[in-house]
């Protein structure tokens, strides 16, 4: 196949969707494939005229534009397949608050949390954090952590929202939960979903799994199957899953945990790009499943062709 590369773009996290995006670019053309990278940071009109030419897209961005469906959306109306969700699930996954609405309403434990969108102003003066602190400040869209920050406090609870807010960040305010954290992808498209192993993370460096930890060598200790109990595994198997189909997500998803070292878990979010990385959680979770890279990416890409038949299936029973 003729297969577009996305990877890149003008998010915080560019550097990670590009080294990412060089590991998949080699796994395609060892699949066969021939393969053309395109970054949308220089050309966003180029990528219609491209799409309209490959057979397949495969996506490696995180962030704004893609975690947040934009590309999805334009792919979708020149009928170029892609791999992963489409562009409803993107944007509400990214969205850290419309998520927690959701998983909250539908009963999905995740921890107390205020969506501070812009500094209120004088109004700010008289606002309480209602919760137990520490807490956690993160940019309600951004991801692999960066820009988050951990605060024990009201005034550096301040000093990290007026951070967010000059770099012109939606703010989220989190109750941070003590215990372990888990993470656990999720194959499949609508109706075969299957959760993969989990994962249990211990940083090894500074108290959480920062950007740091997450993609420098040595940053955390990662092990897959994790050591837990078989009934934390299934509790965040099954909260995976229902995370997943909540969301309307597709072809793979990872959902990240807090787990209190007892019977209580946490969902905190949901990726629909994970990371595609020598040392991402994804890979790795599949690699123990009996799937190693090149599978998974010809896996994904066979996930993604099937949901763009049942769309025009679709289109041609609603004429």
């Amino acid at each position: 196949m003729r297969v577009l590369l996305i990877a890149g773009g003008w998010s915080s996290e560019r550097d990670v969707s590009l080294s990412g995006g060089r590991i998949i670019h080699a796994a395609l053309e060892r699949l066969g494939h021939e393969v053309r990278h395109y970054d949308p940071v220089h050309d966003l009109h180029g990528l219609i005229p491209l799409a309209r030419e490959a057979d397949f897209a495969f996506l490696n961005l995180h962030g704004s534009p893609g975690e947040d469906g934009l590309i999805q959306a334009l792919l979708d109306r020149v009928g170029c397949p892609y791999q992963g969700s489409g562009p409803a699930a993107s944007f509400l996954a990214l969205n850290k608050a419309a998520a927690k609405e959701l998983l909250a309403e539908a009963g999905v434990p995740t921890p107390n949390w205020v969506f501070l969108p812009q500094d209120p102003g004088p109004h700010m003066a008289d606002w309480r954090w209602p919760h137990a602190f520490p807490v956690f400040v993160k940019p309600n869209t951004g991801g692999s952590s960066l820009g988050m920050g951990r605060a024990a406090d009201a005034v550096t609870l301040r000093t990290l929202l007026e951070g967010l807010w000059a770099a012109g960040a939606e703010a989220l305010v989190e109750e941070a939960c003590p215990g372990v954290e888990l993470t656990c992808g999720v194959l499949g498209n609508t109706g075969e979903e299957a959760a993969l192993p989990v994962i249990l993370i211990k940083p090894n460096r500074g108290e959480f799994f920062d950007y740091a930890s997450k993609y420098e060598q040595g940053g955390a200790d990662e092990l897959c199957p994790a050591p837990i109990p078989d009934a934390v595994r299934d509790r965040v198997q099954a909260l995976a899953l229902t995370a997943h189909r909540l969301l309307g997500c597709e072809g793979y998803s990872r959902a990240d945990f807090i787990w209190d070292g007892a019977d209580g878990v946490t969902l905190l979010e949901v990726n629909t790009l994970p990371g595609m990385t020598a040392t991402s959680l994804v890979p790795r979770a599949a690699r123990a499943a009996g799937l190693e890279f090149e599978a998974l990416i010809a896996r994904l890409l066979v996930l993604g062709q099937a949901r763009a038949r049942r769309m025009d299936e679709q289109k041609v029973q609603s004429c």
